[in-house]
């Protein structure tokens, strides 16, 4: 327990969490909407800080990132809580724990030395924030970021976008880089399936890329309720908005937790996807959750060549020279060493 960041005290002891663009404002003993920040007597806490519930050494295409370290590995911790309430969560076990579980909090308690040190024994290149939102543990984050820094090693959030702008400045002096769900276009989207709005999230990714975090944007493509040509299409225009090199993952659903009863995402539709970004003009555009069906390679928008070729998360060839397309030269923009 550790008390929290972005916070402020009213009169009668309740408290204004500014931590995401939820900005609950809780009474004294009870908690926000991500049940992991708690109100002890006008001062918020975080239940969370060192309660690890999961610690895995993964591929950086995993988180994904395509152009950030290929070929690495990214050393990936959580808690428990999230500050949405996803239908499609795939990770829900962990990230609505304290929902279903009376406000119970576990996980093993570890030190960002620890957590930090874990990394450089097992030979990462990067500490990944992932498998919950990440925003909902900061203050833990935020300290091994530091450390991190001082060890060499990169930070990276896989998150939603739903942290407040003062929280997004604050981060962005340890983070290297973000991947971002734009998990819709629409508020309707939005507020059914995940309980949040859609603005912040379109503002935190241009606010992040302003202030020179590399971001990445997924979409999961669920059928029936994202993957109409216009919503696409719709997406595709912000991200060129925000920069044309900015890559666009688009992934394919599964059924599980509350949303069964949609299909499975066909190949086609990502195909799809993959089209409507590069018409759109969108350099480079990646097909998610179907590995060897070729939309997981990096191109050179220049000559076309294929520059990375990927299978899953496996690198099958890498040739980049100097972030350049090893055929023709073209800068191919990214973080690679």
């Amino acid at each position: 327990m550790k008390e929290a960041m972005f916070y402020e005290t009213k009169g009668d002891k309740s408290v204004l969490c500014r931590l995401c663009n939820h900005f609950c404002r809780i009474k004294d003993g009870g908690r926000g909407i991500c049940g992991v920040r708690e109100n002890h007597n006008g001062v918020l806490v975080s239940l969370v800080y060192g309660r690890l519930v999961s610690a895995n050494l993964d591929p950086i295409e995993k988180k994904p990132l395509f152009h950030f370290l290929p070929g690495s590995t990214s050393y990936s911790i959580s808690t428990v809580g999230c500050n949405f309430q996803c239908a499609h969560c795939q990770n829900w076990q962990i990230s609505q724990f304290p929902h279903m579980n009376n406000g119970e909090i576990i996980g093993e308690d570890l030190s960002p030395e620890e957590v930090v040190d874990a990394a450089v024994l097992d030979g990462a290149k990067s500490i990944s924030y992932t498998y919950v939102e990440p925003t909902i543990f900061y203050e833990f984050a935020y300290d091994c970021a530091l450390l991190a820094k001082k060890k060499g090693l990169k930070n990276v959030f896989v998150s939603n976008g739903y942290m407040s702008p003062e929280a997004a400045r604050h981060l962005s002096q340890v983070l290297d880089a973000i991947n971002i769900d734009i998990k819709g276009f629409t508020d309707k989207f939005y507020h059914e399936i995940c309980k949040a709005k859609l603005k912040p999230v379109l503002e935190n990714v241009r606010l992040l890329h302003e202030l020179g975090v590399w971001v990445e944007v997924t979409t999961l493509i669920i059928p029936g309720h994202n993957d109409s040509p216009e919503e696409l299409a719709d997406i595709a225009r912000f991200i060129r908005g925000v920069s044309p090199a900015m890559p666009w993952h688009v992934t394919a659903f599964f059924p599980t937790y509350k949303l069964q009863d949609a299909p499975p995402t066909p190949a086609s539709s990502l195909r799809l996807a993959r089209d409507i970004g590069i018409n759109e003009g969108l350099k480079y555009v990646y097909e998610g959750n179907i590995p060897g069906a070729g939309g997981e390679n990096t191109y050179c928008p220049s000559c076309k060549a294929e520059v990375i070729k990927r299978r899953g998360f496996r690198i099958g060839e890498n040739r980049l020279k100097d972030g350049k397309c090893g055929n023709c030269g073209t800068a191919i923009e990214g973080v690679w060493a």
